[in-house]
């Protein structure tokens, strides 16, 4: 498996979970539309479907793990943002197989494309607490 498909995956995955925290809409439809309507040509779609299952049914608990770092209350929280800490959130507590160094960065490159400007910095510090807190 190449990083590229990967992180291609992770950049559809960011969208699909955006899209379930706007709507509810069922996961499954969401995966389904997605691989339907977008250019997934390079996506490791099993990568991308572990993602977005695996955010939308462990969503409570991974907000758990990062809503202590936060500078502002969850409900506050932008949409983006969310989902690129859920998602990364996912990866650092049940992908082993993904070196945080890896999870952060790429986090970050989400952040960059989808998010506020200065997003990309508030996930990387909020993310940062999260591994010091995992490793203890």
């Amino acid at each position: 498996m190449k990083p590229s498909e990967r992180r291609k995956a992770r950049r559809l995955a960011t969208q699909a979970i955006y899209q379930w925290q706007m709507t509810r809409d069922n996961v499954a439809d969401i995966a389904q539309q997605f691989a339907l309507e977008q250019d997934t040509k390079g996506v490791d779609l099993d990568y991308f479907r572990d993602l977005l299952f695996g955010v939308s049914v462990h969503a409570t608990e991974l907000d758990a793990v990062y809503s202590p770092y936060l500078s502002r209350p969850l409900a506050e929280l932008d949409v983006v943002d969310k989902a690129v800490l859920r998602l990364a959130t996912y990866e650092l507590t049940r992908r082993e197989d993904v070196p945080y160094r890896v999870v952060i960065n790429e986090a970050i490159e989400l952040a960059k494309a989808f998010a506020a400007e200065e997003s990309h910095k508030f996930v990387n510090g909020v993310l940062d607490k999260v591994i010091k807190q995992l490793k203890k």
